[in-house]
């Protein structure tokens, strides 16, 4: 029986990569999953390398109390997106991210804001 480590570590490795990818496009919009936590956001897709465009924020409630989110784009703090969340509720919103960048939060009770100021220019 011949042993074949290279290909069972390759095999080992592939799902790892493609779960640590960016985000899921679908219906030429980019959706981003977030789970709310207390405290904290935990994002399913690496937010790095993001490009200028339309995206829907897929966002869950796990802090076990109510809470919400708040979108704004970068520079000019105009808020894109808000509403509250029910504990276990999952909500989504659909914005235009420019090159701006985009920030978020929760806006009852708000951690700090979570600032993504590199997004780079729509097919750049």
């Amino acid at each position: 029986m011949r042993n074949n480590p290279p290909i069972r570590g390759l095999a080992l490795i592939l799902p790892l990569a493609f779960a640590l990818g960016g985000p899921a496009t679908a219906d030429e919009v980019t959706r981003i999953h977030l789970e709310q936590h207390n405290g904290y956001f935990a994002a399913q897709e690496t937010l790095a390398d993001l490009q200028a465009g339309e995206y829907e924020f897929v966002v869950s409630n796990e802090a076990g109390k109510v809470a919400g989110f708040q979108i704004q784009n970068h520079r000019t703090q105009e808020t894109l997106a808000m509403f509250p969340l029910q504990p276990g509720v999952t909500r989504s919103a659909r914005v235009t991210i420019s090159e701006d960048g985009f920030r978020y939060r929760c806006p009852i009770n708000p951690p700090p804001w979570y600032e993504l100021d590199n997004v780079s220019p729509a097919g750049g």
